[in-house]
């Protein structure tokens, strides 16, 4: 794969596209007519990647070849949208036409009507095709798409995962991805220069956005594996992210405590912002089940924080019996840590302070809508604790806890800092059975409950995937 330095310009970009680099855009005026002779894909190919979407059939596209002698101008910044229409409240609708109108309705994907994954088979595909048949303009356009996605983190993190596919296929190069923030946390926006919310004037702020899709720097991203086996019979019902899979690579490198069970259920998954286990888990959950049941709660961002903030003081940091009862106060009662240092094979016990009730494995600095858990350490605090600095692609995970509701707010608020466990190329968890009937997980946002079996162990794994996100910086 390409350097991020040699990534950042695919093709020949036009003076007007380079004049915005390296600089912000505000107080500049940006013209429709010329945003959209920059970004939109001629309509002969807008219409071949869709009739190929529609029909599931990448041949498709071969009725909409130019011939040869047809001199079809190839955009400077071609981009294509995903957008999930039912995130930013009344918003999602209301942009979804926006853009339409920006760039043409056939590059506009919504979610519920296009799936990121058929999108990558077909509608790519297509744009391949017609160039392995001679048209100039398709081979271009393919090789200088973008992808913008506006949505929460969720939704990133699905089309991130979708692309991802061509790694794995060998059809490069891999289109970046910018993101218009229409979630309720945002942090993989925040993280990446995009901001924490769609802004108040998000009319004349699309047309900036899209300018900066198309011309913004590329940035690379870490992703993590994560696999989980589970005893077989234990009912999980896992989040998007997390699908069943036959087989169970686990590393055999490592004894556990626990016994294992002859017959298990296997999980793999990937991340891209965090992974974590405990209280913080277990109010997400009921959150997400809250906002379900009585959808008329949060009606967008702002009321999902409050309404969150609210539930959550009224739930496990607070009021649990895990106060009362020593058996049921803590992590370490229930799991045991081991991690993997940069470039070494052998697993390391990490020991689980027993004041702390939620273990969370972050990539990104932003965690919890824009806070910053692991703080800003200093360099000598770094080299006594034996850490590096962190950075969203340097192949670690930064490992923190959160003790009581107290001290969980203090840090949500940025008064302290987390409690600093482990950075790690690798993480290994072995739940074990006992008193507790349940664990409660996430992953980027999405919980889920975990039975714990009072018999076996449940095994978690995560390790970095051997390539990188591309992101498109939006600062």
């Amino acid at each position: 794969m390409d350097s991020p330095s040699s990534t950042t310009r695919i093709g020949t970009r036009s003076s007007m596209i380079d004049s915005f680099r390296g600089c912000g855009l505000s107080g500049i005026r940006i013209d429709k007519e010329e945003l959209k002779r920059t970004v939109s894909i001629p309509e002969y190919l807008r219409t071949a990647m869709l009739d190929s979407i529609k029909q599931k059939d990448v041949a498709a596209c071969q009725r909409h070849l130019v011939p040869a002698e047809n001199d079809v101008d190839t955009p400077d910044a071609p981009l294509v949208v995903f957008i999930n229409s039912r995130s930013g409240g009344r918003h999602g609708p209301e942009l979804k036409l926006r853009l339409q109108q920006l760039m043409g309705s056939e590059q506009v994907f919504d979610l519920s009507d296009v799936k990121p994954n058929e999108f990558v088979e077909y509608g790519l595909g297509a744009l391949e095709k017609l160039g392995e048949l001679g048209d100039i303009c398709a081979k271009e356009t393919r090789e200088k798409l973008r992808v913008v996605v506006a949505g929460g983190d969720g939704t990133v993190g699905w089309v991130l995962g979708s692309l991802g596919e061509l790694n794995r296929q060998g059809r490069e190069p891999v289109p970046p991805v910018g993101v218009i923030p229409l979630g309720t946390g945002n942090d993989l926006a925040r993280s990446f220069g995009w901001g924490g919310s769609f802004p108040f004037a998000w009319k004349s702020a699309v047309k900036k956005t899209l300018h900066r899709a198309g011309a913004g720097p590329i940035c690379r991203l870490d992703s993590w594996h994560i696999t989980m086996q589970v005893p077989s019979g234990e009912v999980v019902d896992p989040p998007h992210s997390l699908k069943p899979t036959e087989e169970c690579s686990l590393d055999q490198g490592l004894a556990t405590e626990g016994e294992l069970p002859e017959k298990v259920n296997s999980y793999e998954g990937v991340f891209y912002n965090y992974f974590s286990i405990g209280m913080d888990a277990q109010v997400a959950y009921g959150f997400h089940h809250l906002r379900n049941d009585k959808p008329y709660l949060a009606q967008g961002p702002i009321s999902n924080k409050l309404i969150y903030s609210g539930y959550s003081c009224t739930q496990g940091w607070f009021l649990t019996p895990c106060m009362s009862d020593p058996s049921l106060r803590g992590l370490k009662n229930v799991l045991r840590l081991y991690v993997k240092k940069v470039n070494c094979s052998e697993w390391e016990p990490i020991p689980v302070p027993k004041s702390v009730r939620a273990i969370v494995a972050l990539n990104l600095h932003n965690y919890g809508s824009g806070r910053h858990p692991w703080g800003n350490l200093s360099p000598e605090y770094l080299e006594k604790k034996g850490f590096v600095e962190a950075h969203a692609d340097d192949g670690l995970l930064e490992i923190f806890g959160l003790k009581q509701g107290w001290h969980a707010s203090f840090v949500m608020v940025e008064l302290i800092s987390a409690k600093h466990i482990a950075q790690a190329a690798a993480v290994r968890l072995e739940i074990r059975g006992g008193e507790w009937s349940d664990a409660y997980m996430q992953m980027d946002g999405e919980p889920w409950k975990q039975p714990m079996s009072t018999d076996y162990s449940t095994l978690v794994e995560i390790k970095r995937v051997p390539y990188q996100s591309l992101m498109v910086s939006g600062e």
